[in-house]
């Protein structure tokens, strides 16, 4: 099943919603996210942007395109970033057809290339993503995974 996928640009009454279902599910200040999604709405760039997946009137998933998600590589930009699906719903393709929609989204928007930063060693690729190099996050121990799409 196709679940609808809605721009917080063109649905700003979504915003304190998603704001919250996002913070529940990164535990990133609910403010970042608040105004983050102001800034989309306000349409003053063409980043920052917000996108929500919904089944009926709950949020199953989303993500966000930010110009960086909190790594060294500042000349990496934009990151699709706060990819989120609920446990219940995935395995459904929801991922794949999201990130599908942003990138096309974006294209429209004039940006072809986006980065993404992960822990998942096999995941992206599924989705014509390719592992383009490690990058620190900030406050991170670890070095993460930095994705690269390019949309055609």
């Amino acid at each position: 099943m196709d679940y609808p996928i809605f721009k917080i640009q063109e649905h700003p009454q979504l915003k304190d919603t998603s704001a919250n279902w996002f913070h529940n599910k990164w535990n990133i200040p609910l403010n970042a996210y608040q105004d983050s999604m102001e800034q989309c709405i306000l349409q003053k760039s063409t980043v920052p942007q917000w996108y929500v997946v919904m089944d009926n009137t709950k949020i199953i998933g989303g993500c966000g395109v930010i110009e960086n998600d909190f790594h060294n590589r500042k000349d990496l930009t934009p990151n699709i970033c706060a990819v989120y699906v609920e446990k219940e719903y995935r395995c459904q393709g929801i991922a794949g057809q999201l990130l599908d929609f942003v990138c096309k989204d974006m294209k429209k928007k004039g940006i072809s290339t986006l980065y993404l930063v992960t822990d998942h060693t096999s995941f992206y690729e599924r989705y014509q993503w390719n592992f383009l190099c490690m990058v620190q996050g900030e406050g991170e121990p670890d070095m993460a995974r930095m994705y690269i799409h390019k949309e055609p």
